[in-house]
């Protein structure tokens, strides 16, 4: 249906302009808050879904045409094929990452819906796009041609990558074959589509009284009080932490695990068994063995071997830790219950004990860190971090047009030059996306009226300020809001030529994100910006020295938790059987028994349901703990020249961050560390004695 559309609007234009030049003024009204000039602002507030309609439909039209002007010319060049090519997939990903985004955050039902519908469409185009013979063709030509051998550096590896997705889009494919491969992905992009919306919309809430409440910390009580007595905490991320590590009964954390565990299941598990046949399937067409394998070819580790290989290792390295881990954690379960059982600790119950743990052994109360770190105080703490290592400066917009009143935006300048712009949406609200984010909303990339400076926008679902509190983040929330930041400041870094090479290998992606975790573990850092939100004491070093002293509590265990979830994902798309599919509940139960450490499935529960990454992201679990090791072998670098160092910050951004793809990141990262790069580090940072 998707390819259809495509083409019938095509041929409309067609029909109704004659001139090639009317063709290309195709232009949005003048009044859609999209049509804008080059860096020139988007009035978000504006925006409606006929906008968003208005705004993809006129984007598609031109691309057609400037598509068409690409497959005319006689002598195909760099300039006048992949160039072109970049200007087309710049405009359409701006439509898209625009749209996308809106689905995912804008408070308006309508504007949500045709932003869902116009990425969508956005989508099939580029599957149509992508698997395009005739254009295929001309870059065939200049592949083969001398200039193409003239090529290096970043101008060589771009001509590579467009046709090596090109490849991996089907565009070898017969036409039989083809036409299957573009109906399994419009098939696959409404599925993830559907299963997001049933996540995000699945509104679970705990009703609790007084009892069921104890322990819980006093801001999440007083947001949620009904009545008197009488609680409703909405199932979300927000509040799984805050419940799970601090509900007094036990009651309550099992109906609030069993709840989370369960958003969207009742329509989710048929959607992710289909998704799972149907990936496997546009595999096979492809000629691979699996999804997996088909997956892998442009990321770092190229095949499923070399990743089993990597998660194998681990998983034996973590094991005796995690082992010890569960023990620990059973000892604290059975003195707190004053009983003497060889039960393994309930999965409900380990946030909890664990907590338990840090204020009983380590004297670190989990709330009571919350007080030092208030939201606006630590966005200005890490933004002067990331300001001062850098070398840039971030200027908030005043009274912004943006999509909701909770949104603020910034300009990121170096010097008195533009870098790029970032937008921050924080916080949880009806209908929302409701995980973290780093979202890109413009590429960087050279053009004809200048540089187009790139847009990011962090999309977070931290704990929202009430009229008496303060948003406060545990030590975990402002790890991750560390983690998230250093996503925006990979996007907003890149100063490429072409479009296409702003983002780098996907399982390296995260590595540039967790290499700013490490500055929390540094005292002067943090306690810049520290401040008790009452008293504006300094956050104490003592505590400091405990809560580090706790860095390793549960390691092993958390280790063996995340590989769980790769060795999960690899299952489900490197080891499908068609014959003999999958039951989605039982394969938790399978893995928890080959790592043989503890049974953390629940019966009656389904994680699968509201797992955004095996339905958006498959085959990407591991990488996270793949660019771990990059991660720690990079900080090592700061650890010896100063982690407020700026020349080492700056180096860091010219060679990595700005980076993108348009250099070996492996030579990259190698450059920036003086030597090959190893996992010392990273085995070290572990922990896992």
């Amino acid at each position: 249906m998707k390819t259809s559309i495509y083409t019938l609007v095509l041929s409309l234009l067609l029909m109704n302009c004659s001139k090639k030049e009317a063709i290309a003024k195709a232009e949005m009204k003048a009044e859609n808050p999209f049509n804008t000039q080059l860096n020139q602002l988007i009035e978000y507030a504006k925006v409606t879904g006929d906008d968003i309609v208005d705004y993809v439909n006129v984007t598609i039209q031109n691309a057609n045409i400037n598509i068409d002007e690409i497959k005319k010319v006689s002598s195909p060049t760099l300039e006048n094929t992949f160039v072109a090519y970049d200007d087309v997939q710049n405009n359409l990903g701006k439509a898209g990452y625009n749209s996308f985004m809106l689905y995912w955050a804008s408070t308006d039902s309508i504007t949500r819906a045709k932003g869902l519908e116009y990425s969508k469409k956005l989508d099939s185009v580029n599957t149509v796009l992508n698997s395009d013979k005739a254009l295929f063709t001309q870059f065939e030509k200049f592949s083969n041609s001398s200039d193409y051998k003239k090529l290096e550096g970043h101008r060589k590896l771009f001509v590579d990558d467009i046709i090596e997705n090109f490849k991996l889009s089907g565009v070898n494919l017969e036409n039989e074959k083809l036409d299957k491969f573009k109906k399994l992905k419009a098939e696959i992009s409404d599925l993830t589509s559907q299963f997001s919306i049933n996540m995000n919309t699945a509104n679970l809430v705990l009703s609790i009284d007084e009892k069921g409440a104890e322990g819980l910390p006093e801001a999440i009580k007083n947001t949620y009080k009904v009545s008197e007595n009488n609680y409703e905490i909405p199932v979300i991320n927000a509040t799984s932490g805050p419940v799970m590590s601090n509900a007094k009964s036990e009651q309550t954390r099992k109906d609030f695990y069993v709840k989370f565990n369960n958003r969207g299941a009742d329509k989710n598990l048929t959607i992710l068994d289909s998704l799972i046949s149907k990936r496997d399937q546009m595999a096979k067409i492809m000629g691979y063995n699996s999804y997996a394998s088909y997956n892998l070819v442009p990321k770092m580790a190229k095949n499923p071997e070399n990743v089993w290989n990597f998660l194998n290792d681990l998983v034996s390295k973590s094991k005796q830790k995690a082992l010890k881990d569960v023990v620990v954690l059973d000892n604290a379960r059975n003195e707190d219950q004053h009983i003497n059982s060889d039960k393994p600790i309930n999965p409900w119950d380990i946030g909890y004990y664990n907590n338990q743990i840090l204020k009983s052994k380590y004297q670190v109360d989990s709330e009571k860190l919350r007080e030092y770190f208030p939201m606006n105080e630590s966005l200005k703490g890490m933004m002067a971090i990331y300001e001062q290592l850098l070398g840039l400066q971030f200027k908030k917009v005043e009274n912004a047009s943006v999509w909701s009143p909770d949104v603020e935006l910034y300009n990121v300048f170096e010097g008195d030059k533009l870098k790029g712009r970032f937008y921050l949406d924080l916080y949880p609200r009806p209908n929302k996306e409701t995980w973290f984010y780093g979202m890109e909303l413009a590429n960087g990339k050279s053009t004809s009226q200048g540089y187009q400076v790139p847009v990011k926008m962090l999309l977070g679902n931290f704990t929202k300020p009430t009229e008496t509190l303060p948003s406060l983040l545990s030590f975990n929330e402002l790890n991750t809001l560390f983690h998230e930041f250093g996503h925006i400041m990979e996007g907003v870094s890149y100063e490429g030529e072409f479009g296409l090479q702003q983002n780098s290998k996907a399982d390296f992606a995260e590595a540039m994100s967790q290499m700013f975790e490490n500055w929390l573990w540094n005292y002067d850092v943090l306690s810049s910006f520290g401040k008790h939100y009452k008293t504006g004491e300094v956050f104490p070093k003592e505590i400091f020295e405990k809560l580090k002293n706790a860095k390793n509590l549960s390691s092993g265990l958390s280790a063996q938790s995340s590989l769980r979830r790769c060795i999960y994902d690899m299952d489900l798309y490197d080891k499908y059987n068609p014959k003999t599919p999958f039951n989605t509940d039982e394969l938790w139960k399978t893995i928890d028994n080959e790592l043989g450490v503890l049974p953390l499935y629940v019966d009656g529960t389904h994680p699968q349901a509201s797992w955004i990454h095996i339905n958006t992201h498959p085959v990407y679990m591991y990488g996270y703990l793949w660019s771990e090791v990059y991660a720690q072998d990079m900080f090592t670098v700061f650890e010896k020249n100063g982690l407020k160092d700026q020349a080492t910050g700056i180096r860091y951004r010219k060679l990595i961050l700005a980076n993108g793809s348009q250099r070996d990141i492996v030579d990259a990262v190698n450059e920036f560390l003086g030597r090959p790069s190893n996992n010392e580090a990273y085995i070290k940072g572990l922990g896992l004695e």
